[in-house]
């Protein structure tokens, strides 16, 4: 991110918390701003096992796509790649953690066009896959953060 692009957060960095049930487990979700990053963590049981990236500035390539009509605003953009920090484990959680990156990305670029921090999300979730009422309940959670 270019050094213009910083943007002024007050300090101590604002934070927003929410607790709810996601798949009958109690899961807490916080979001930081930072003026480069947007932290959101995803914890059950008060554990992070897991962080990713996902920079939300958009590429030359994405504007390209961006000019083609979208297939549904159900799924994520298609320039947001998230990329995994720390602690994948295994394929499932893997494959987990980054869907749930990008959704959230996409929610985040959705909610505000010229954001181009870049997201960064710690995951601790206690199973490595979701049901889909699960899946839906995650991102409920999230956007009452956002």
């Amino acid at each position: 991110m270019a050094e213009g692009n910083v943007k002024e957060e007050p300090f101590p960095a604002p934070s927003r918390r929410e607790v709810g049930l996601v798949d009958g487990i109690e899961t807490e979700v916080t979001k930081t701003s930072f003026s480069d990053k947007i932290m959101i963590t995803l914890s059950q049981g008060g554990r992070l096992a897991q962080w990713i990236q996902v920079p939300l500035s958009e590429s030359s390539a994405a504007n390209m796509d961006m000019a083609l009509p979208p297939v549904s605003s159900d799924l994520p953009s298609v320039h947001l790649t998230p990329r995994t920090l720390i602690g994948g484990g295994s394929e499932d959680r893997e494959t987990l953690g980054q869907l749930y990156a990008s959704q959230i990305g996409s929610f985040i670029a959705l909610q505000n066009p010229q954001e181009e921090r870049t997201l960064l999300l710690g995951l601790g979730l206690e199973k490595a896959t979701s049901t889909r009422e699960g899946f839906f309940d995650v991102i409920e959670l999230v956007q009452k953060v956002l």
